[in-house]
């Protein structure tokens, strides 16, 4: 995106991201009571995790790559193509709640009668990229407040657009993923009529299937059913483990 970053802001995410190293240094080596800045109540473990799952089968976070045939995967923030100019993530994957999957997967199966399909920026993210990204960028606007946690955290909020399945080709959008400005919003009045159509199926097929919209990003959408999981900072190695 085209985001400039200060100097001094620069050097305060270089502090946060030796924080975040060190939070996730300690939720792979299984740390129990892992903590937190603002004291929340955040899953740390594969065995808290796991444990959750066996109480209740929705708990399940599910790779999508491998539950929903042809999804097209562009993790930006497993590269340095994102807002942080960082690699943020330790590896390119998408997970999200059970309920939140199948409704995705019927979403594919919808477009792909039209030629159309998913293609998936970020899915679940581990708490500890939350905290690293309000330190890069301070506004709840676009990034998720810290002492709250982001719906990403609970395995409930996915960014995503559309492609045509033939050529991967994204469909055209009103902004590229993670602009952060007003025309990112869905009620910006486009002079695109591409855009705004494709914006405006977007937002149908989603809406329809399972999801609410975000007003201010027309890339992110949240599972309706969402308070009752709880956060999460937990790596996608540690997750693979437990595939």
């Amino acid at each position: 995106m085209n985001l400039k970053i200060s100097s001094s802001v620069q050097r305060v995410a270089l502090i946060a991201l030796v924080a975040v190293s060190l939070f996730f240094h300690g939720c792979r080596s299984g740390a129990a009571g892992e903590k937190n800045p603002y004291g929340l109540d955040i899953v740390t473990t594969t065995r808290e995790y796991s444990e959750s799952v066996k109480a209740d089968s929705s708990n399940l976070l599910v790779d999508l790559e491998k539950h929903i045939p042809g999804i097209a995967l562009e993790i930006r923030y497993a590269d340095t193509n994102n807002f942080t100019h960082t690699e943020i993530y330790t590896a390119p994957k998408a997970y999200l709640r059970k309920a939140a999957a199948d409704s995705l997967l019927k979403i594919q199966n919808i477009l792909a009668a039209e030629g159309l399909g998913l293609k998936i920026f970020d899915a679940y993210r581990p708490y500890a990229a939350t905290l690293y990204f309000y330190e890069v960028y301070p506004d709840t606007t676009f990034v998720a407040a810290p002492w709250k946690g982001s719906i990403h955290n609970r395995g409930c909020a996915v960014d995503l657009t559309l492609i045509e399945l033939a050529s991967g080709r994204e469909l055209v959008m009103p902004t590229p993923f993670d602009e952060f400005s007003e025309r990112a919003g869905h009620n910006y009045p486009l002079k695109d009529t591409l855009a705004l159509k494709n914006r405006a199926l977007l937002l149908e097929i989603m809406t329809s299937n399972g999801f609410t919209m975000y007003e201010h990003e027309w890339w992110h959408y949240n599972l309706k059913e969402r308070d009752k999981y709880k956060l999460m900072n937990i790596s996608f190695e540690e997750l693979e483990k437990l595939d």
